[in-house]
């Protein structure tokens, strides 16, 4: 299976409690904004070929697909520092699910077979943003490093109190404060190893990311949130993943 009919062979269209340091913070605009969705992919593959075919497809197809659609800001990235053969993390941003809906009732049909398939696997998690950032914040278009973290919870309970956290105790604006951009936070709705929060920083390299998280860890307003023993990471998070991220040339964010 070649590059080009690869590409050819695909369609177009294709719970706040009381007493818990609520923030002071959250303007009465972002609580009035929409809160978005956002459809986190990831892709394995099993050799370079495949990584080139899904790389293409998404530059020449997928993401002009959304973008015909009204999907902005589509955000295509490869690991900064890949095992292997790597992955690739493709964001999407929607004020609603109608037009994910509408694609995928018209999924975009590739040419591969079993024999010589275009990816290993994909998955796919659909997240809600957070009250305290309802939308996601597009970071400038310079040199620029992105950090995804996703914190695993030990139940339910403690996943709505992690989030608690970033939303009413303030923790989102610690990061705004200290110079880490973030690009979104959601809530794992629908996906793998729930229940999870993931979110996306941007940084301008790897010594900016280490600088800004050396001040978020000594913050004061920091340091005060994580010394209420409710709010412990003991309590509230069972695992974290961080992954470093690149933005592909063609990426929207």
């Amino acid at each position: 299976m070649d590059r080009r009919n690869f590409v050819k062979s695909t369609l177009l269209s294709g719970p706040v409690l009381t007493g818990v340091l609520p923030s002071e913070n959250v303007s009465a605009m972002s609580s009035k904004k929409q809160q978005q969705w956002y459809e986190l992919r990831t892709y394995t593959f099993a050799n370079d070929t495949q990584r080139q075919l899904t790389s293409a497809y998404l530059e020449q197809t997928y993401v002009p697909a959304l973008n015909h659609a009204g999907i902005r800001n589509v955000g295509v990235f490869t690991e900064y520092q890949p095992q292997g053969q790597g992955k690739m993390f493709v964001l999407v941003p929607l004020d609603s699910l109608d037009p994910l809906a509408a694609l995928n009732g018209k999924l975009p049909y590739d040419a591969a077979t079993a024999d010589q398939p275009a990816y290993d696997r994909i998955e796919s998690s659909l997240l809600k943003a957070f009250r305290h950032m309802p939308q996601m914040e597009i970071p400038e278009r310079k040199e620029r490093l992105f950090e995804l973290r996703c914190y695993e919870s030990p139940g339910e309970t403690a996943g709505q109190k992690k989030i608690e956290m970033f939303n009413e105790a303030g923790e989102i604006d610690i990061f705004k404060k200290i110079g880490a951009r973030p690009v979104f936070f959601g809530e794992t709705i629908i996906g793998l190893r729930r229940p999870n929060l993931t979110y996306m920083l941007c940084f301008d390299n790897m010594e900016g990311h280490d600088t800004c998280w050396k001040a978020f860890g000594s913050d004061p307003e920091w340091k005060k949130i994580s010394a209420i023993p409710e709010y412990s990471d003991a309590r509230l998070i069972s695992k974290i993943t961080r992954t470093f991220l690149s933005p592909t040339n063609y990426s929207q964010i």
